[in-house]
């Protein structure tokens, strides 16, 4: 037993040795497309159903600079008011489109690559309340809360981008709150940030402060660290006005937009999924065609983010299986057309981390990440339908992203990995096991992934640790990250120039600086 109880020593200490990035068993940007709920005919159908959506349906309340703009390329404004899209002007932006697009970190190290079928995992949201898994209780989410996710995401390794998961409800002002929840999120973490805004003047004022942190505009504009989620769309074919402003702004700025249409399956989308898609993506279109008409080839994700409602009450179901089948065939036809895609998974119905969040979000994010989803958002921290965060939450979910990963990756298949040589050895001299085996020792971590928090001990073991329970170690955990990462990686001198210009409301003492 002693020697059992050291070699388990010994490998925990080997897994537990840092990892060159190449011989990590996941790494950002694995490669999906693995799971296709759509046929080939499908695929089809639904890109020619939003053509036509576009063609003869087409948008309403556009706004007069968005009129002049694409009518200027082709688009028409019917005598209804509604501005349609003929399928020549789709299929002349498709060829402007900017493919292969890069979302940059203020860290070069946590820059991602959208080409093909790469996936990676965000968080996304607009929670109004926090669930604080420590007291048990919701309670209304705070300046506070959304900087100290940011934290904790910037050291989770399988969270690769950081987009707000919650409102400063303790900022009351618009602008305030616009100028705050960008600086939370970009003063949190070094991975690329994503964040909303109201109005389109508070996109100019914070592009000053991206200029700032950035030390230029050139700066910034050579790598822009910040992308704006913008909703500028209410389904079913209505543009948003103040949004198509703000994603004027957006893109004659430099920042790359996620162009986000957020139906809900049986009430703002066709309650058959087949329709749900074809809308998201005539909506997705219609606002890249608008993009491109404001500058050919800017940087533009395409966000089909279709939601689902239990019908039986009209509440959202974001825990759903069809949430997952949802967001998978929207991939699909993603990487059909070859363009930069994230849709929305992972967010629970549950109201705390347990059974049904991990079972939801799991199978949700599961589904969209082996379609292909170049970016799957709300893959962490989200419950009650995303009306709550949990910030311990996302050390938990780090572990589950990892695993995803790592499905996603697959099986490599060569002369050495089918172990032909191997196989012949260790049966031919009797040993009849693998465990000392020279490739075992070489593969264990490169192969296998380690979870954090995952118990894999025996009953036994468990006992003789006090049965720890999962989340009081996650929250151990949060507790321990929030005391001692405070990231640099803007200097202060650089903070208080933007704190001389900008209104910001945590002060330095908060946020341990």
């Amino acid at each position: 037993m002693a020697r059992r109880s050291g070699g388990r020593r010994a490998r925990k200490a080997q897994r537990a040795a840092p990892l060159a990035e190449a011989a990590k068993p996941v790494r950002p940007g694995h490669i999906g497309g693995q799971f296709q709920p759509l046929s080939a005919d499908g695929v089809e159908a639904i890109v020619e159903n939003a053509f036509r959506i576009l063609d003869r349906v087409g948008f309403a309340d556009a706004t007069p600079r968005c009129i002049e703009t694409c009518t200027a390329v082709g688009a028409v404004l019917g005598d209804d008011g509604r501005l349609r899209m003929p399928r020549s002007l789709v299929e002349r932006t498709l060829q402007l489109a900017r493919r292969n697009l890069v979302l940059h970190g203020q860290d070069p190290r946590w820059d991602l690559s959208l080409s093909g079928a790469k996936v990676h995992f965000s968080t996304a949201g607009a929670a109004v309340m926090v669930a604080d898994s420590d007291n048990d209780l919701y309670r209304d989410s705070e300046a506070q809360d959304l900087y100290d996710m940011a934290r904790i995401a910037d050291t989770c390794e399988h969270i690769h981008m950081f987009q707000r998961t919650c409102v400063p409800r303790d900022v009351p002002d618009n602008y305030a709150l616009d100028i705050n929840t960008l600086y939370c999120c970009v003063m949190g973490t070094s991975k690329h940030v994503g964040s909303s805004w109201t109005i389109g003047p508070h996109v100019e004022k914070s592009l000053e402060m991206l200029h700032m942190i950035a030390g230029g505009e050139a700066e910034w504009r050579a790598r822009p660290f910040v992308s704006q989620s913008n909703c500028f769309v209410v389904p079913p074919l209505k543009f948003a006005t103040d949004a198509l402003e703000c994603l004027r702004v957006a893109v004659e700025g430099g920042m790359p937009v996620l162009l986000l249409s957020a139906g809900q399956a049986g009430a703002t989308a066709p309650a058959y999924l087949a329709g749900t898609v074809s809308q998201a993506w005539a909506e997705c279109l219609g606002g890249l065609v608008y993009v491109n008409a404001i500058e050919p080839g800017a940087p533009a994700i395409l966000g089909a983010w279709p939601f689902v409602s239990d019908l039986r009450t009209g509440a959202m179901s974001g825990g759903s299986p069809e949430q997952g089948l949802l967001s998978a065939a929207c991939a699909q036809v993603g990487n059909h057309l070859d363009l930069p895609f994230g849709t929305a998974c992972g967010m629970s119905d549950a109201k705390f981390p347990d059974f049904q969040a991990g079972a939801e979000r799991g199978s949700t994010v599961l589904a969209a990440a082996l379609s292909g989803a170049n970016i799957v958002y709300e893959a962490a921290g989200m419950y009650a339908s995303l009306l709550g965060t949990c910030p311990e939450s996302l050390v938990l979910d780090n572990d589950l992203l990892g695993a995803v990963g790592r499905a996603t990756r697959g099986i490599e298949v060569n002369s050495d990995t089918l172990s032909f040589a191997e196989i012949e050895q260790i049966c031919s001299s009797g040993e009849g096991h693998y465990l000392g085996s020279a490739n075992t020792l070489q593969v264990m971590q490169s192969e296998y992934f380690y979870p954090d928090f995952s118990d894999r001990t025996s009953p036994n073991v468990w006992e003789e640790l006090g049965k720890p329970v999962l989340l009081q170690e996650a929250i151990k955990k949060t507790r321990d990250i929030l005391a001692t990462h405070v990231p640099r990686h803007v200097s202060d001198e650089v903070d208080a120039r933007v704190r001389a210009e900008f209104p910001v409301f945590l002060s330095p003492a908060a946020m341990g600086r």
